[in-house]
């Protein structure tokens, strides 16, 4: 069954939690969480702008996983967190401020890298960090600024709260990386379809399928691509590729502009059925693992 992750940023409405239940209720495999950051450097100008309102509303971690957790009653499906390093190295998951900037451009004294963190007390780090996000519920993480051979303390923390940390690729990744991130990654494999920021597209990148090909050659795990598909046509050929997308700017747009939950129900519900016509077209594609955290 090719999948569908819909990306829903948290906190992006005070009802933020129904549109999660749309997309629920629309067919989605997983809903990927981003945690609203400051410097989102891999999003685009409409997550961007999703992540503003989000953080202008007063969205923080603690705040969406607080919501979460209780909504969790309602939710079936696996839930993944998408984030940047900043907060899951230096972030304090425990505080309620908004999710701003901590690194070394804010503290010039904290030094560089990820492993800066490691001088926080003990309610911050990777460590707290995944347990507060498996307290929420929540089975994945991707956070994109942590390379796969810096994702060492990343790694074991996820591991160690039941977290599976999806790593991604992208078109200009080398064989021998490929393969690496092939062997390390958890749940699935997120193929980043082209060389630029999230947005919405007019038409599938070329590069989507050699790399889905490419990956499919070194790893049994599902592959997920996404960055760029807007439309459930796109997301057909897309899927046609690899095992699945990842659908986000062209959701988040839809919410920035007023739309309901409902209307949103009705855009993945499309995703969804250009999918299921591609499953009618294979009948016989390779059968994955399910995500951690299935449909209850």
């Amino acid at each position: 069954m090719k999948r569908l992750n819909p990306y829903l940023t948290g906190g992006i409405t005070p009802d933020w939690i129904d549109y999660l239940l749309a997309f629920q209720a629309a067919g989605a495999d997983a809903v990927e969480i981003g945690l609203p950051f400051s410097d989102p450097m891999l999003d685009g100008a409409t997550i961007q702008q999703a992540s503003d309102q989000a953080l202008r509303l007063g969205a923080s971690v603690a705040s969406i996983l607080t919501d979460l957790a209780a909504a969790r009653s309602r939710i079936c499906i696996p839930l993944i967190a998408m984030t940047y390093a900043n907060l899951v190295f230096r972030g304090d998951p425990f505080t309620t401020g908004p999710a701003t900037a901590t690194g070394p451009e804010a503290d010039p004294e904290a030094g560089s890298g990820p492993e800066a963190g490691r001088s926080l007390g003990a309610g911050s780090g990777p460590e707290a960090f995944c347990r507060r996000l498996a307290e929420a519920g929540i089975t994945g993480l991707i956070v994109p600024d942590v390379p796969v051979d810096e994702a060492d303390r990343l790694e074991a923390a996820a591991t160690a709260a039941g977290i599976d940390l999806v790593l991604l690729a992208a078109p200009v990744t080398p064989p021998d990386r490929l393969a690496e991130i092939g062997r390390r990654s958890r749940g699935f494999i997120y193929a980043v379809s082209v060389m630029d920021t999230t947005g919405e597209r007019d038409a599938l990148a070329t590069t989507a399928a050699p790399l889905a090909a490419r990956l499919k050659a070194v790893t049994d795990l599902p592959v997920l691509l996404g960055f760029g598909i807007s439309t459930p046509a796109q997301a057909a050929t897309a899927a046609r590729a690899g095992d699945g997308v990842v659908i986000g700017a062209a959701l988040m747009r839809r919410v920035l502009d007023g739309a309901t939950p409902d209307d949103l129900r009705a855009e993945v519900a499309a995703f969804r059925a250009a999918l299921d016509q591609v499953d009618q077209e294979v009948p016989a594609a390779t059968a994955h693992a399910e995500i951690s955290g299935h449909r209850r």
